[in-house]
Parts: structure tokens; sequence; C-alpha cells
């Protein structure tokens, strides 16, 4: 039964790895072994699970059944062995969250590094992602997103300040393109996009004056999916770029950006951690909401 156990859990590495390869790898076997396990495991269930090529493995429709019922179980039995690993004296085990890079560089960083000086036993893995990941299926503990992008059935914590979306342009590209005074005038004006990977699209550029929202589509010759390279196109003159507030600032004082179209700019909810309730039973999860918990009094005394 143990070795039955043993081939369902190589199973479901195969099916998320997606490679034989890779699956082997977490599993410190051969590939080559790891792939009779599982042609054993189809052979006593007298089902294909799997299907091969040389490049990748995908999931037959039995293989697809077979993952989405047993996923869950295991899970529920790591999540079991991490609650018994926190009975030890120490928080101890690894948190992986998921979260945009803006995020991870200005709340997540700064805010979790102490924690591992005080906490040598918690490890934390932070995956940067503007996908709106599905944190259950893809095994992460939390996710961290805007306020107003989080489920209803996530449990959901602030973490972070309101964000201003502000628009900037070098001094060198304004010299040479009018500074845009309303979110029409940026049709003729080169924008720095942001590929949102979950959708595919790019991003719309959201703008806001007194009671007037406008959702802008523009236009460029960049598209990047990452905040500070769009900071860097912006820098180095490629055109007007979206971005928040807090990452221009200091490029604004130094003289290196202008912000253009202040009057239109949004405020959107800061960043909440979501998860879904079972990680409660963690300490070491715990540590880090502690850690990560945003109040307006707690931030005035960190500035």
């Amino acid at each position: 039964m143990r070795e039955n156990f043993n081939d369902l859990q190589a199973f479901l590495i195969v099916a998320r790895e997606q490679s034989f390869t890779k699956a082997a790898a977490q599993l410190g076997v051969s590939p080559s072994a790891l792939s009779h396990s599982m042609r054993a495991l189809e052979e006593r269930l007298k089902l294909r699970l799997l299907t091969r090529t040389t490049r990748s493995v995908t999931l037959t429709d039995a293989g697809e059944r077979l993952f989405t019922a047993l996923a869950p179980k295991f899970d529920e039995i790591d999540a079991d062995l991490a609650a018994l690993a926190d009975m030890r004296d120490k928080p101890a085990g690894t948190v992986r969250i998921s979260a945009t890079d803006h995020s991870i560089n200005t709340v997540l960083w700064p805010r979790l590094g102490p924690v591992l000086h005080d906490y040598p036993d918690i490890r934390i893995e932070l995956v940067s992602d503007y996908r709106l990941v599905d944190i259950v299926a893809e095994r992460y503990d939390a996710g961290v997103r805007s306020g107003s992008q989080v489920g209803a059935n996530m449990i959901a914590m602030r973490i972070g300040p309101d964000i201003r979306m502000v628009v900037v342009g070098a001094p060198a590209y304004l010299a040479e393109h009018p500074a845009p005074q309303t979110p029409q005038d940026l049709a003729s004006h080169q924008c720095i996009n942001l590929r949102l990977p979950t959708h595919g699209t790019l991003m719309s550029w959201d703008f806001q004056k007194l009671d007037q929202v406008v959702k802008a589509r523009v236009e460029g010759q960049w598209v990047f999916s990452d905040t500070y390279a769009m900071l860097d196109a912006a820098l180095a003159g490629y055109g007007l770029a979206y971005l928040p507030a807090d990452v221009v600032t200091p490029h604004v004082k130094a003289g290196a950006l202008r912000m253009v179209m202040e009057d239109w700019a949004p405020v959107y909810p800061g960043y909440h951690l979501y998860y879904p309730s079972r990680r409660h039973s963690s300490s070491a999860f715990a540590v880090i909401l502690d850690a990560l918990r945003y109040s307006s009094a707690s931030a005035a005394q960190r500035g």
C-alpha cells in the first residue's frame, strides 16, 4: 500500500511539472526510473494516465480526473504534517507567496527580511507573477494583490497603503513631445505598456478626475511584464509610463523623470495578502501574518 501511495505522489509531481526530468529531480530518482514507475501505475490501474512526447508530458482525461481527485487530499496531508512540525519550539517550514514585483519590492521584502533573522527555521519563497493565480491549485500559501482583485472566497488582510498611479516621462522625451493634459492626448504619445498574462491583454491606463473616470488603451513600441523594466524604459526616454507613485518619486526628485496629468492620477486600494482559511494551522504562517499586518499607525512609525 505504501508503494501505491509513493506512486500516486510521484504521479502528482509529474502532472504538475509536465516533465519527467523536472519531476525526477524533485524526487531524487532518474527520469527512466520515474517513467517505469508511472507505467507500472498505469498497468495497475488499467488506465492510460499520461501522454508522452519528446518534449513534454500531458494528462489524459483519466489522468486529469485522478489528479483532480488526489491533489486536494495530498495537500491536506501536507498541511497536517506541517501542523505537526509546528509543535516544535520554534515556527518552521516554507511559506510560498505569489505577488507582483512591485509588492515584493515595496512591502514583502522589506517587512519579511527581518523575519528570517528572528526565525531561522522559516523559509520564504516569493514568486513574482502578474497572473491572478489560483493559490490553492498551485499550492501557494498566500497571494498578494490590490484589494480590488481579491476573490470573495478568500481571507484578505491589508498589508500596505493605497496606491496612487501616475504618468511619467523623461525630460528629453517631453522636450520633443508636448506633455499630455487629458487621457485623450495619450493617443499621440509613445506609451510603455504592461502585459497581463492572465488574459494576455495590455493593462489599461485608468484615470479619475473628480467624477470623471476614463479607461485608456494606449500604444507604444515597448511592452513589458515587469514594473521596473517599464521604469527603466521611461528613464531612457522611450515614452510615457503608468507607474506607482512610490516607484517614480525618487527619480522625479532627482530630475530624471517628470509627472504629467497629475490631476488625473487615480488611487487604488492597497495590497492585501489573501489566503484560504486552512492556513491558520501553521505557526510559521502566523509569523508572516504578524510581520505583514498593516495599519496607518505602524506605517507612520516605519516611515
